[in-house]
């Protein structure tokens, strides 16, 4: 029997006004370039959503085939300030702490130049920040993602399968920041040069049985969850995980918001 999945015209228009910031930084945080290296703990990234400094960070990640851990630092939250303080020195973001290195770094040309070149494959320059459409992206979004909503903390980090691009992952991104949820990002960007990858997903499940992606993190994704769809979440602290935006959202809202 085929898989389906709803078509909710709310999501969908939501999911539409999420695509522009999307297509302002084409073709950032979209494709997997590689890496030649992959840490052996992963790296801490103490960000917000809607920050245009973090969005250059989070694109690298996502290009780097790389995993983090988030520490969502919205305006006028609390939860993680004073441990980004501690750790940085400042409550400043993004900040990103690589404890495989001892590296803490602020600004975010500089950690995209470090991830590059500590992770990335020899050869492949570092991406300009494009730090206009940026801006011009957290703009459009408005203050989604933005300013921290009361919520109860998550005893363990949530781990959420996604790609910077995605407009349906960024849609639960911004509540993750909203709501202080501090998670793991599963970065699943898409394979070079392969088509399959910018089909439907569900097309992608029903029609093409032999599908395999390209890329470490889409492999090991789709053993684990057994179709390539984005975004997915796994919660420890209640045994939940679940595909669909709208899902996810309401779930997050109705287990940790006030």
């Amino acid at each position: 029997m085929e898989e389906t999945t709803r078509h909710d015209p709310v999501i969908i228009a939501r999911m539409l006004a999420s695509a522009i910031p999307a297509f302002l930084r084409v073709p950032r945080g979209v494709v997997v370039k590689g890496h030649r290296l992959k840490p052996a703990r992963l790296l801490e990234l103490y960000e917000a959503e809607y920050c245009p400094y973090s969005r250059h960070v989070r694109e690298a990640l996502t290009e780097l085939d790389l995993d983090a851990r988030i520490f969502p630092i919205p305006r006028n939250g609390k939860r993680y300030r004073q441990r980004l303080i501690k750790a940085g020195g400042a409550p400043k973001i993004p900040f990103l702490h690589d404890l495989n290195a001892g590296v803490k770094l602020h600004d975010s040309e500089a950690i995209v130049a470090y991830l590059y070149k500590t992770y990335g494959i020899d050869g492949i320059p570092t991406p300009a920040a494009r730090l206009q459409t940026s801006i011009l992206a957290t703009a459009l979004r408005g203050t989604k993602g933005m300013f921290a909503q009361p919520s109860i903390a998550a005893r363990k980090p949530l781990e959420l399968y996604s790609f910077e691009a995605s407009p349906y992952s960024r849609l639960v991104r911004e509540v993750f920041c909203e709501l202080e949820i501090g998670y793991i990002v599963r970065n699943v960007g898409k394979t070079p040069g392969a088509f399959a990858d910018y089909f439907p997903p569900i097309l992608r499940h029903n029609k093409m049985k032999n599908y395999m992606p390209g890329t470490e993190n889409r492999r090991a994704f789709l053993a684990r969850a057994g179709k390539m769809m984005v975004p997915y979440i796994i919660d420890p602290n209640t045994g939940t995980s679940m595909w669909e935006s709208g899902d996810i959202m309401d779930y997050l809202r109705n287990t940790y918001g006030k």
